[in-house]
């Protein structure tokens, strides 16, 4: 008997259903095509165990099972469920009169337990879009795929309860999920907040101006000067996730299993801070199964890139054209995958090995030239890509002694939307463009109009303090961002004055 079940392969952030033909026949032997890899071959012990635990037989016949489309390799163990239930249905232990109608995914145990799997959430949507009722998967994964609406999900324990299911002899209700109030009960739950941080109120404004704009920051600073404390914090400052945002990063994340038990719908924004041992894959994603890399999983959120120098050049050399572009893709010989990367970066340094250069107490130990050669394990291009330097001083004893309370994270987040708000009214007319920090260099003559005042500050900022060409449009983006803050169309000279000081890495002789 022939029967088809109907299982599905994530590729990227997308999902592919997948035809399981399964043909029991007179004979002997078990074989199974259509591109499996190792652990879907392996299956076939997982199910043979899994069938005898709860009292069921496998067929003792020829089993021929066929995973279409045949030329997209199969992975993973999240096909056992579809393959147990189409050898079940075949053998004629379980009827068929609804298995077209679901789309099946799960990992067996020996015992008949069901394990969760990755993708849960593409895999629902895709199930949507092609038009069916429903989706049976591991219990732990049932509340990420039911933020899908007009889709049946159900969370199954056991094989057991999907035989069950299917054979009428047990009733189950589908999982409901009220996705928008989901959301807005966890969107602003943050453990950290801006009211933390004693002193620091240059830097506060920094990151408040890079929130505003999506602009890419660099800390530069002595050790315990707070720059860890204060990236962390960012995210509490970024406006809310839009819901179609919150689906994006949770697919992301479902693909790449970092989901968890139980988890529904992300509603803050990522906060990634992979550590300096990191390789290129590891950053940007790939591999011979290919997964999204940080750069992807903080899609809509911060990358924190704590010791940037200490990270190797050539995975730092990876970054910039996905800062560029905002998405990166992986190609290979066999498949090519794009994974979304609207991130925001922000990094921080020591300014030289002993940590100790420009710090107002202590004094820098390092040798002459050791300074430049610490700044330039990281590349000018990638420096280009980075539109605030903002250096930290340690906090004074008189300010971390202070019980005034300071602002907290809510307050600034409410003048960082009133400011994007006035960007998104801005490019409601350029297409691909929703923040400062985005517009290319046409734009900049078109919304970043400068008076005399201030073109004749910008230049003598220029000379006086030896800046490049290249920081000029940096200089422009930031002083849009800062006139967005103050609520005015026009940028005045005391925007363009504070964007120039925010360019400390430009400045000739910084380094010594």
């Amino acid at each position: 008997m022939l029967v088809k079940t109907y299982g599905s392969a994530c590729y990227g952030v997308k999902a592919i259903t997948i035809t399981i033909e399964v043909d029991v026949s007179p004979g002997f032997g078990f074989s199974m095509v259509g591109l499996p890899d190792s652990a879907v071959k392996e299956s076939q012990q997982r199910i043979s165990t899994a069938v005898q635990a709860i009292g069921l037989k496998m067929p003792g016949r020829k089993v021929v099972i066929n995973m279409a489309p045949a030329d997209i390799r199969k992975e993973g163990s999240a096909y056992d469920l579809p393959l147990a239930i189409g050898v079940l249905a075949a053998s004629e232990q379980l009827h068929v009169d609804r298995l077209e109608q679901y789309v099946l995914m799960g990992e067996l145990s020996l015992d008949g337990y069901l394990r969760p799997i990755t993708g849960a959430l593409p895999i629902a949507i895709q199930a949507r879009s092609e038009g069916f009722a429903g989706f049976i998967l591991p219990k732990e994964n049932a509340r990420e795929a039911a933020v899908v609406d007009k889709l049946d999900v159900y969370g199954m324990e056991t094989l057991q309860e999907v035989i069950d299911f299917f054979n009428h002899t047990r009733s189950f209700e589908p999982l409901k999920v009220n996705t928008r109030e989901e959301f807005a009960d966890h969107m602003t739950a943050y453990d950290v907040d801006f009211s933390d941080v004693k002193g620091q109120e240059n830097v506060k404004r920094a990151l408040e101006i890079a929130a505003a704009g999506a602009h890419n920051l660099i800390m530069i600073g002595p050790p315990g000067a707070g720059k860890t404390m204060l990236a962390k914090r960012l995210p509490s400052i970024l406006p809310p996730l839009s819901l179609q945002e919150a689906l994006e990063t949770t697919k992301i994340h479902s693909v790449a299993g970092k989901m968890g038990k139980n988890a529904g719908l992300i509603s803050c924004r990522p906060f990634r801070s992979p550590h300096h041992t990191i390789s290129n894959v590891g950053l940007v994603g790939g591999g011979s199964n290919p997964q999204p890399g940080e750069i992807s999983l903080a899609h809509n959120g911060v990358l924190f890139l704590d010791e940037l120098p200490e990270f190797q050049r050539t995975v730092l050399e990876v970054m910039r054209q996905p800062l560029e572009d905002r998405q990166i893709t992986v190609a290979r010989a066999k498949y090519s995958v794009d994974y979304p990367a609207n991130f925001m970066l922000v990094a921080s340094m020591n300014p030289c090995p002993c940590g100790n250069y420009n710090h107002p107490d202590k004094k820098c130990l390092c040798p002459p030239g050791a300074v430049q050669k610490y700044l330039s394990r990281i590349s000018g291009p990638l420096l280009d890509r980075i539109d605030i330097h903002i250096e930290i001083i340690p906090v004074p004893f008189a300010k971390l002694s202070d019980t005034q309370a300071a602002e907290n994270s809510m307050a600034v987040r409410q003048r960082v939307i009133r400011a994007r708000q006035m960007q998104k009214q801005r490019f409601a007319v350029e297409q691909g463009i929703y923040h400062n920090a985005m517009m290319p260099s046409r734009l900049l003559k078109k919304y970043c109009v400068l008076d005399s005042a201030c073109q004749q500050l910008l230049k003598q900022a220029m000379g006086r303090m030896g800046l490049s060409a290249r920081a000029y449009d940096r200089i422009l983006k930031v002083a849009r961002t800062i006139a967005d803050l103050a609520q005015q169309e026009t940028i005045l000279p005391d925007h363009v004055a504070e964007a120039i000081q925010y360019r400390s890495l430009d400045r000739e002789g910084w380094a010594g």
